[in-house]
């Protein structure tokens, strides 16, 4: 008998857990991943608190409902990621995958006084005009109204790169999601090493750069085959993640 529709996000949801554990991207018992399970986006599966990405199997994730505040107060749920996650899927039904990581590479550049990713390379181009930008950072962010500015800051754009933070990316797939954080994170780790050099950038031209971000959105089954490989990898390493 096959999956149903939670069940299956539940297995993507736990492999991409691992996925980035095995990539070294993730930032010890810290950062969240969310994913809708309901046609209104508001029912949604987190990861529990302060559980090693490594290890996390898919009925270890929590079904939270983002109407229902009483979940801020689980005992399971990390408050920052019930504030942020929360508001994202019950104010943009359209986010189905919701990624936050603080990864080194794209946190450095988020770090920058003028945080932005030129098109330098096939990689960068991918977000030419596609990044939204939080240059407000106050620390934690723990209150739902924190959260529903991050998810306005989102409202038409699908990453958002969060200043002296981190990085969000959301997307209509597990899948999707995955493959646009991995090359985000792979954008900035070519544009810090490039910088490091102290030359100049050669950028791409605006025309050449809006033409290689419209190939990469047209390509989304790239995305889901780079997944869909990673998550092979993973369940035969450890088959007990989808447990």
């Amino acid at each position: 008998m096959g999956l149903n529709h939670e069940e299956k996000v539940r297995v993507d949801l736990a492999a991409t857990f691992r996925i980035i554990a095995h990539l070294g991207m993730h930032e010890a018992v810290a950062n969240h991943f969310s994913a809708a399970v309901s046609d209104d986006g508001k029912r949604f599966l987190l990861n529990p608190k302060w559980m090693h990405f490594s290890r996390i199997r898919a009925s270890d994730l929590l079904l939270l409902d983002a109407d229902d505040a009483s979940c801020a107060h689980r005992q399971d749920v990390d408050a920052t990621a019930w504030s942020i996650h929360g508001q994202i899927h019950r104010m943009l039904p359209q986010a189905r995958a919701v990624l936050h990581l603080h990864p080194v590479h794209a946190t450095s550049v988020a770090c920058l006084e003028n945080p932005r990713i030129p098109p330098i390379d096939q990689n960068t181009a991918r977000y030419f005009n596609r990044v939204a930008v939080d240059a407000m950072y106050g620390g934690m962010a723990d209150t739902v109204e924190e959260g529903a500015r991050l998810a306005g800051l989102l409202r038409d754009k699908t990453r958002l790169l969060m200043g002296n933070h981190g990085v969000m990316v959301t997307a209509r797939t597990v899948g999707e999601a995955f493959d646009d954080m991995w090359t985000f994170e792979r954008s900035c780790q070519i544009l810090v090493t490039a910088w490091s050099t102290g030359q100049p950038l050669r950028v791409l031209s605006d025309e050449v750069a809006e033409k290689t971000a419209r190939s990469w959105e047209k390509i989304a089954d790239f995305s889901e085959r780079h997944f869909e490989e990673m998550k092979y990898l993973m369940l035969k390493g450890d088959p007990s993640l989808a447990d």
